[in-house]
């Protein structure tokens, strides 16, 4: 197809699927995150089966040089990105009045400003080429008031449907992915003791989770709420109490 894409994240989790998809597609790949040794695993493997182009980028996104050398690894008008997928996340699990102040803006700067700042790099290239695709791994917490993580993922939220609507007409379109409990390695870094006791049901697959994300970038939707639990789900937001909804986020409502 001739297309690249560039995916945050893409060491575990739904970065991992994200990669794995495309590929079969046969779309070239960049894959970001801060472990190198298993981004190289992954792209042997990717390149074994599925014959694309890997390239391989380490970098922590907090950290302000490794943010601007993948913004500009996405502004190279030579190698273009075609599809940028924002995925790379993390949470802060102690409580708002208990965590660390630096954490907080670690989290804020990985989760809104890290996505902002690629999606700034990466839209001049995409206008001018009169097409592209960018997918921002947000969540269902951001559709209810569930501490900080929410709030960051609210913010990309609303960014993702203000650039849709801004430029889908000139073929760049933006999608907010909001996926709900998803079985990732997200949670289980939390360790046993923070993984929300919830039966098997209430999990969604990544595989499904991702898929679902990539038909409606490609459809131009501006948000997409991954999963029909929580998509059934959905409209009791707008009636429950937020005292009770706050509780039902910190369970872990993200992904």
């Amino acid at each position: 197809m001739g297309y690249r894409a560039l995916i945050t994240g893409a060491s575990a989790g739904l970065g991992t699927e994200f990669a794995r998809q495309l590929a079969a597609r046969g779309i070239d790949l960049v894959l970001v995150a801060r472990d190198a040794a298993r981004l190289e695993r992954l792209a042997h493997v990717l390149r074994s089966r599925y014959g694309v182009d890997v390239e391989v980028l380490p970098a922590d996104l907090t950290e302000k040089a490794a943010l601007d050398a993948v913004a500009a690894r996405l502004a190279d008008p030579e190698r273009h990105i075609d599809i940028l997928i924002n995925n790379a996340g993390f949470g802060v699990y102690e409580g708002f009045e208990a965590s660390s102040l630096a954490d907080e803006r670690r989290l804020h700067e990985l989760l809104s400003w890290a996505p902002l700042r690629l999606a700034h790099a990466a839209v001049p290239g995409m206008l001018a080429r009169g097409e592209g695709w960018i997918l921002n791994v947000a969540s269902a917490a951001a559709l209810m008031p569930s501490g900080t993580y929410g709030a960051a993922k609210s913010a990309i939220v609303s960014l993702s449907r203000s650039l849709n609507a801004r430029y889908r007409a000139r073929g760049v379109r933006v999608t907010a992915l909001c996926p709900g409990l998803v079985a990732t390695e997200f949670h289980e870094r939390m360790g046993e003791d923070h993984l929300p006791d919830l039966p098997r049901i209430a999990w969604a697959d990544a595989g499904r989770v991702v898929s679902d994300g990539l038909r409606a970038v490609y459809a131009g939707k501006p948000m997409r709420v991954a999963d029909w639990r929580y998509r059934l789900a959905r409209p009791l937001i707008s009636v429950l109490p937020d005292r009770l909804l706050e509780r039902l986020g910190s369970t872990g409502a993200g992904r």
